[in-house]
């Protein structure tokens, strides 16, 4: 980090120890056995990680949530074996703050013509509707929270850049398909593409039309069902389509998956209005009249 990387750093870990009332300390430069309890645990827990990963036998997991449960487990059993000890120090803790400390860090952005903002090395993609505009993100270690003023405007997984120092991309193709509508050949070579098939079966039917039909008609016909899979809300049931049309070895074929996903047709109600004759009004006018 530089200088004022490191300032920053500082101060926000003056902030977080006097919101809790802690007392920070600092070991003494050169000295690296001071550092050893904290280190020494540190390692023991990524030996234990690595071996239940190894008797698991795959390091493939479903999502974030699943992966935190995995970690939760380790972390979990080896405190257990320390948990008297934990119970002698919590008796000399003070009571925790009324609230939290802020977990996250506030930073300003301002949208790009291209419906996108970077941040920390990550392309980030939002709604064509704020081009232009100026927003207060909060970031998190997992999220980003996008604001203007008070309202919160949207919630995007946080990325990270390539370890080579490449940037990386956050990216919805709910975002950007007005624009590739308009340009349909941007597609090919789009270096965020792959994250903008939502399912596998959408980047597998786009290297099958490649293979097939060209790179021009390739990038229509995409362009083409990533535009049905947004405007008809049909994502899930145009994956399972698309993977079926693979697996008889058939092209998707746009024209036949446009009309399979329209909306249907909606025979609406005969409704019967009778109306009154006229001299009834005559009637009731005659009738208040007299009840006055």
């Amino acid at each position: 980090m530089d200088a004022d990387a490191k300032e920053d750093l500082t101060r926000r870990y003056e902030a977080f120890c006097a919101h809790y009332g802690m007392t920070p300390t600092r070991n003494n430069l050169g000295v690296s056995h001071e550092n050893g309890s904290i280190e020494s645990s540190h390692g023991h827990l990524k030996s234990k990680l690595e071996d239940a990963l190894l008797l698991r036998a795959s390091r493939d997991f479903d999502d974030l949530e699943a992966w935190r449960g995995f970690i939760d487990g380790i972390v979990g059993r080896g405190n257990a074996r320390n948990a008297k000890r934990i119970d002698q120090e919590r008796m000399a803790l003070k009571e925790l703050p009324a609230r939290k400390t802020a977990d996250y860090e506030e930073v300003h952005v301002e949208v790009t013509a291209s419906s996108a903002f970077t941040l920390r090395k990550v392309f980030y993609s939002v709604p064509s509707r704020l081009i232009g505009h100026r927003l207060r993100v909060r970031l998190y270690d997992d999220r980003l929270e996008g604001f203007q003023g008070a309202t919160l405007l949207f919630t995007l997984r946080r990325g990270r850049p390539d370890p080579s120092g490449k940037h990386g991309h956050v990216v919805d193709y709910r975002h950007v398909i007005h624009s590739l509508r308009r340009k349909p050949m941007a597609l090919l070579n789009l270096v965020y593409r792959d994250q903008l098939f939502p399912r596998r079966a959408f980047a597998l039917a786009f290297e099958a039309l490649l293979a097939a039909s060209g790179e021009r008609p390739a990038c229509r016909a995409m362009v083409g069902i990533l535009a049905l899979a947004h405007e008809r809300g049909c994502e899930a049931e145009l994956a399972l389509a698309l993977q079926e049309a693979l697996d008889d070895g058939v092209l998707p074929d746009l024209t036949a998956l446009i009309e399979r996903f329209r909306p249907k047709d909606i025979i609406w109600p005969v409704v019967v209005v009778t109306l009154p004759a006229l001299a009834i009004y005559d009637q009731l006018a005659t009738n208040v009249g007299v009840a006055a």
